[in-house]
């Protein structure tokens, strides 16, 4: 009687689990369609502008920016690592800060400096428990991420490096690539390169354009780079969104799934239990009936 009455104690339980689960996994799916319309509307203009950025700085020789400029000599750099607020999205996480720490290892076996500025509670908890230094921390990160956030982070590193207190700065985020593949990769942000990665070929299968500059091209790059930068670093802000409700999609699917075999596996030992039981009921009733004879 006490396994039975444990048995259905687990499968109620088991149960309650499933429908949290399945209900986490339904929020997952309509945050990942907002987050997927939102950075694939801003995706074509990113490209465009990277492209355009790329055409230019080709077509216009002997220009010099300092948001283009590498500087060896500068043994500091920044690098944002973009990580959740909640847990429950599976290996997002580990994928991520597993790139970010292996860029840091990489930056520190040069003989270089970095400068973390972490995002998201899951990245802050794992750092505090390696003990490893952060310059900032941004734990609160909004589902959807606005242009205002983020533009003044890109000001503050165009500042740092036009100042020459940083070398470079890069982004450790998990980059959306389609709804079936997410991958973690370490972007360099800044310095920009002269064929600006525009997500795609375009820039380099496209022919070569001439331009007639007005105004001086001084003047265009000065506007058009930092403005580069800026939409570029919201990208990945809206690609790290959609990547992790995937990961939690997929986590709560992974989940109910294993709640519901789990539900299966004990109705069916419970049957066997409770069938038992009655084997066990009839034999005395009819043993005490022959006793009787």
């Amino acid at each position: 009687m006490a396994n039975r009455k444990v048995l259905l104690k687990r499968r109620k339980t088991a149960r309650n689990i499933c429908k949290i689960t399945r209900t986490m996994q339904l929020i997952a799916t309509a945050r990942f369609q907002a987050a997927f319309k939102r950075a694939m509307g801003t995706k074509p203009y990113v490209e465009k502008l990277a492209e355009l950025v790329a055409n230019l700085s080709e077509s216009a020789e002997g220009v010099d920016h300092p948001l283009l400029q590498t500087q060896p000599n500068v043994k500091r750099s920044s690098l944002l690592i973009l990580t959740s607020m909640r847990g429950l999205c599976g290996g997002y996480n580990a994928n991520v800060l597993r790139a970010a720490a292996a860029h840091l290892d990489e930056q520190s076996a040069h003989g270089i400096d970095t400068d973390v500025h972490m995002i998201g509670k899951k990245g802050i908890a794992f750092f505090q428990f390696l003990k490893r230094p952060m310059a900032k921390q941004t734990a609160q990160v909004s589902d959807a991420p606005s242009f205002e956030d983020v533009e003044p982070i890109a000001n503050e590193w165009m500042d740092r490096l036009t100042r020459g207190e940083i070398a470079t700065v890069h982004v450790a985020y998990m980059r959306f690539v389609s709804a079936g593949q997410q991958r973690a990769e370490v972007m360099q942000l800044l310095p920009l390169a002269c064929d600006v990665d525009s997500g795609s070929k375009k820039a380099e299968t496209s022919r070569r354009v001439e331009y007639e500059f007005s105004p001086a091209p001084e003047a265009l790059l000065n506007e058009l780079l930092p403005a580069t930068v800026r939409v570029r670093l919201f990208q990945c802000f809206t690609e790290a969104v959609v990547s992790e409700q995937i990961a939690r999609m997929v986590a709560m699917k992974a989940a109910t799934d294993a709640a519901t075999d789990m539900i299966k596996s004990l109705t069916r030992r419970y049957n066997r239990a409770r069938q038992t039981y009655i084997t066990m009921e009839l034999l005395d009733i009819v043993g005490g009936a022959n006793a009787l004879e």
